[in-house]
């Protein structure tokens, strides 16, 4: 499919040596007229007496006819024309015949009798094939000649599509009187949940500038100096683990209001998701939005992510199991922890199968999985035989389960059970094809708590980030029952976004930081310009953060966000390309008065 039979509008060309004409604009309605474009070699046939040169630029494809009799000395370059030699062709646009006709192109019903051709550029053999790619070029590959890469039709229309997202972006955002503002790239390094990229100064050498993992800081100061309706779309950037579907650099839009509270926010933003689907070409969205709870979120698909395009819901099953005396429950319930299950329906599955879903379970964290199938009053499985009748009764009651289905429990603290119930209800899905692809689900998630304990550092962290205003009344000393003024959206179990409304009192600031352990004199050293701005009249004012690059990979079906950007990392964060990261110069580091310390690979 070209960019044209996408749906995007006809990009102008001004008419020049080199070409009057897109290659997917040589349409029906110029036959009989003159017409010279230029573009890339995509296929070429020689038919003996004539030669057929398939020309494609980025609207597509057009089909090239050289005739000895007409086309004169080019009709012996098109003998030497390669795929991706680089081509100027001018000549008579005419009907194909209608055996030739080709109805998957736009341009299928018409050719270019050539009467004149300028090779402009050769081309060596591509290292994989670009006409017809299937995959089997590695993806290292692929990013080491990206250039070439991109020439293929699927990453065109991914790049033509995230151009329409952020058009579509810009043109709502400016009709709602919001200003597009530039921040820094160089600021100071703040935690704000992921590892800082530093750059060292030259002129003050021991210091570092960081680059911004977003625009947090710098969006909530503009709304401070009265600009009210802020937005960027911005490049942001986290040294995070590596993560299959994780850049170390990523596109953010960022945008940030005055004088609101959530449901205003979630309004614009609503209407905002709206106009861009409809103007990329995703899924119609009815407004209002559905709304979610954190907590009821979690007590369902045990994630704050949730897919609500199928079943498959946990169940708490503790209450259930409060007097076994079965060890295992019993252990977990006393130590506080939780007893959660899913019916899976009605499934036959071996024994070698069941086994594997209690390696996955292990494998995403549980120390083990029951399985059950119901049979009569009670259950086919290991466990059975260590619960009464009365307990497998009451289990079969609040897990709905029919004669023949599937029943999975996890028992283990309540973050592990929710983790590993919530991901094999997503394996479960795809193994039994209960996801409709044509359903699309979005859902704010709201009422979040404002903290959660870190049990490994023993300490509170902030779920969002420390700028999130509690709702009502926050008491410091009982961090775990502050709730947060935070709103995420979710799309078919992924998030495209979060926000909240941010904290207004600098005295409030001084107290979420002091639970998150962020005495008054770091706070003052690492945060000092935002507190001192709070003090200056800081408005009421809330926002929200998207993944451009993740909001295109959803729209465009694509496998991986690095399909979407133009030139990624890898999953390491290594650029193939480039070879960044490299090493630089002894002078260079001298200069910023830096030294690497290398590490002894023999272990000395």
């Amino acid at each position: 499919m070209s960019e044209l039979a996408a749906g995007a509008a006809t990009p102008a060309l001004a008419p020049n040596g080199f070409r009057d004409t897109w290659c997917g604009q040589v349409l029906a309605d110029r036959v009989d007229s003159r017409a010279r474009v230029a573009g890339w070699v995509h296929r070429r046939r020689d038919h003996g007496g004539l030669i057929f040169i398939d020309l494609r630029d980025r609207t597509g494809i057009v089909q090239l006819v050289f005739n000895p009799d007409s086309s004169g000395a080019s009709f012996e370059l098109a003998h030497r024309l390669r795929a991706e030699d680089v081509l100027s062709a001018a000549g008579s646009v005419v009907r194909r015949a209608p055996e030739t006709v080709n109805p998957e192109l736009p341009t299928g019903a018409v050719e270019l009798l050539v009467g004149e051709a300028e090779l402009l550029a050769d081309s060596e053999t591509p290292p994989f094939q670009i006409e017809g790619y299937a995959g089997e070029a590695s993806e290292d590959l692929r990013l080491r000649y990206r250039y070439l890469d991109l020439r293929r039709e699927g990453m065109r229309e991914g790049l033509a599509l995230r151009h329409r997202v952020t058009a579509a972006i810009r043109e709502f955002l400016d009709g709602e009187g919001f200003v597009d503002v530039e921040t820094p790239i160089l600021t100071r390094s703040t935690p704000e949940g992921a590892r800082d990229f530093l750059v060292p100064s030259r002129t003050q050498q021991g210091s570092f500038y960081a680059l911004p993992q977003s625009p947090q800081l710098f969006k909530q100061l503009l709304m401070v100096s009265g600009l009210e309706r802020y937005y960027q779309i911005a490049r942001c950037f986290r040294d995070e683990a590596t993560r299959a579907d994780r850049q170390p650099e990523f596109t953010q839009l960022d945008l940030e209001m005055s004088f609101v509270g959530a449901d205003d926010v979630i309004a614009v933003n609503e209407r905002l998701l709206a106009h861009v689907f409809e103007r990329a070409g995703g899924p119609q969205v009815e407004l209002p939005m559905e709304r979610m709870g954190y907590e009821e979120a979690m007590a369902r698909f045990g994630t704050d992510r949730p897919d609500l395009r199928f079943g498959l819901e946990l169940v708490d099953l503790g209450d259930a199991l409060r007097e076994t005396e079965f060890k295992v429950f019993n252990s977990v319930l006393a130590g506080g922890g939780t007893i959660r299950g899913l019916n899976a329906g009605r499934r036959e599955m071996p024994r070698s199968e069941l086994d594997g879903l209690i390696s996955r379970a292990q494998e995403l964290g549980a120390k083990g999985l029951v399985w059950a199938f119901r049979e009569g009053a009670g259950w086919r499985s290991p466990t059975a035989k260590f619960l009464s009748a009365e307990e497998l009764a009451e289990l079969n009651r609040r897990l709905g389960a029919e004669e023949g289905d599937l029943l999975l429990l996890v028992a283990d603290k309540p973050a592990v059970s929710n983790a590993v119930l919530g991901q094999m209800r997503l394996d479960l899905a795809q193994r039994f094809d209960l996801i409709d692809p044509d359903d699309h689900r979005l859902v704010w998630i709201v009422d979040w708590p404002l903290f959660d304990w870190n049990e490994e550092e023993r300490r509170w962290d902030a779920v969002h980030h420390p700028f999130t205003s509690p709702a009502g009344a926050f008491d410091p000393d009982d961090p775990g029952a502050a709730r947060a003024l935070a709103y995420d959206v979710v799309w078919n179990g992924q998030e495209l976004g979060g926000g909240s409304v941010r904290i207004h009192d600098p005295e409030v600031q001084r107290a979420v930081f002091r639970v998150l352990g962020i005495d008054d004199e770091t706070a003052e050293a690492r945060f000092g310009f935002l507190l001192e701005a709070l003090r200056f009249g800081a408005p009421p004012h809330g926002g929200i953060a998207y993944g451009i690059d993740r909001i295109v990979q959803r729209l465009s079906g694509a496998e991986t966000i690095r399909d979407v950007i133009a030139f990624p990392k890898t999953a390491s964060g290594f650029d193939p390309l480039t070879g960044a990261p490299a090493p630089v110069d002894e002078a260079q580091l001298k200069e910023l008065g830096v030294a690497v310390h290398k590490p002894n690979l023999a272990g000395h």
